[in-house]
């Protein structure tokens, strides 16, 4: 692999050393593009869940009311439902990136379909990941902890 201009040339990063075409890289490119944005957005979800997790938490433990505290799992559980499909997405387009970096690949050039892959990716799977799961589990129990202390 040569380096050129502080990038890697990915004209060889084939698994076989065969050279990929232009149009290729390019199509890679641009699904490397869109993992990088739902990567993005799942980080600033995680950023405004826990903003608003922390003032829900702190206005119903400051006032001692369970009502506060069970309202915030609503949009608790709207977050990780975003935050499961974009999850869900991120691993759909990288299953489209692993099939189509081959030069073999049957993917039609600069195809962003995702549809073969729906079947193998499932919203559930994504949900229930480990990460999501001790993330979103961790602000649920502090929920659930509030409403408990505050009843």
């Amino acid at each position: 692999m040569s380096i050129g201009n502080g990038e890697a040339d990915l004209s060889t990063t084939a698994a076989s050393g065969t050279a990929l075409s232009t149009d290729r890289i390019k199509h890679l490119e641009f699904v490397q593009a869109v993992i990088i944005r739902l990567g993005n957005n799942s980080f600033l979800l995680k950023g405004w869940v826990m903003t608003l997790t922390a003032a829900v938490l702190a206005l119903s433990a400051g006032r001692l009311s369970w009502q506060i505290a069970l309202s915030g799992i609503v949009p608790l559980l709207g977050f990780w439902y975003l935050d499961s499909y974009f999850l869900r997405q991120e691993r759909l387009f990288r299953a489209l990136y692993e099939e189509a970096r081959t030069p073999d690949s049957t993917v039609e050039m600069l195809s962003m379909n995702v549809g073969p892959y729906l079947a193998r990716v499932t919203l559930a799977k994504a949900a229930f990941s480990q990460t999501l799961v001790l993330f979103y589990g961790a602000l649920l129990i502090a929920h659930l902890t509030v409403i408990l202390v505050a009843r």
